[in-house]
């Protein structure tokens, strides 16, 4: 399976944030999503998503089946800030979640299945999801998008405020979701990509490149990414 992106482009006002982008995402990979502040990430996200109306361009999914419109019910979104329904239990919410996903739910997991997935405690599945830490929030909002087992997940910044626990919990669960799946990880710490990601794309000059590893060690290759967003600064 592939993501095609064909002639991307998307400005506000006079402002051309992303110009002319072609690009294939392949299933199986962890893309890290590298770019300065307001590079334009989020908005790459939001166009792929269709929370924003593009200039031009197309989104393409190509699998053994041929290649079809890459629809909304087709991506999964997981952001920064996590949005659940606070009146609710952690419990309730799963239940809810997994009768409205059920044939979704191939594996036939249990509840307590997905709970134990991003350890979370019996105790606090009981409680209201407004008494949940941000982290635990993140944990729901993973979950949910694990179940849902959409096409292409689009992760705008999810481990940043994390604690480093909780950071290398989610982590696993990406790595273990990527079979069959195009993972796009947003961050700013180029430390947090290059320990999860399988291939770094930075954001550069309003394009999308593929920062080559080739025979370069782990020193060498960061530097080369860093030397890639010096290039946008300068221009």
């Amino acid at each position: 399976m592939k993501l095609i992106i064909k002639n991307l482009t998307k400005s506000y006002g006079e402002k051309t944030i992303l110009k002319d982008i072609d690009f294939t995402f392949e299933e199986g990979k962890i893309y890290g999503l590298i770019g300065r502040n307001g590079a334009g990430k989020t908005t790459f996200f939001n166009c792929l998503n269709e929370d924003i109306e593009i200039d031009s361009g197309k989104f393409i999914l190509s699998d053994e089946y041929g290649e079809n419109k890459l629809k909304t019910e087709d991506i999964g979104y997981v952001i920064s800030t996590p949005t659940v329904p606070e009146f609710l239990t952690g419990k309730e919410f799963l239940t809810f979640f997994l009768e409205i996903n059920k044939d979704k739910n191939k594996e036939k997991k249990t509840i307590d299945d997905y709970f134990d997935l991003v350890k979370i405690s019996k105790e606090d599945q009981d409680k209201l999801l407004k008494e949940y830490s941000h982290g635990m929030k993140n944990k729901m909002q993973m979950l949910i998008n694990f179940i849902a087992n959409p096409k292409v997940l689009l992760l705008d910044e999810p481990l940043t405020s994390l604690d480093i626990v909780v950071q290398e919990e989610m982590k696993q669960v990406l790595k273990n979701m990527k079979k069959d799946h195009i993972l796009i990880f947003s961050t700013h710490i180029l430390e947090l990509a290059l320990d999860l990601c399988d291939e770094i794309v930075i954001l550069n000059n309003k394009k999308l490149e593929l920062v080559e590893k080739s025979n370069l060690n782990m020193k060498k290759y960061k530097n080369k990414i860093i030397d890639c967003l010096k290039e946008e600064e300068n221009v």
